[in-house]
């Protein structure tokens, strides 16, 4: 039974979440040789402020500018 963990930062929608849950699922039925029902998935929302890339937080005012 897969088990795929997907972390990301906050602020996705349910729409989101849903397409990429069914991406997931096919690619990994297809590659894997398994059932959709065998397919775990599990989000992590991770809020800005928990999350820096480049030295700033996600949330950081100098990203923001950008």
């Amino acid at each position: 039974m897969p088990f795929i963990q997907v972390n990301l930062v906050e602020g996705r929608t349910e729409e989101q979440r849903e397409r990429l849950t069914k991406a997931i699922t096919d690619a990994v039925v297809e590659i894997l040789g398994v059932s959709k029902d065998s397919v775990w998935i599990e989000f992590h929302d991770m809020p800005k402020t928990h999350f820096a890339t480049g030295g700033v937080l996600r949330s950081g005012s100098i990203r923001n500018a950008r």
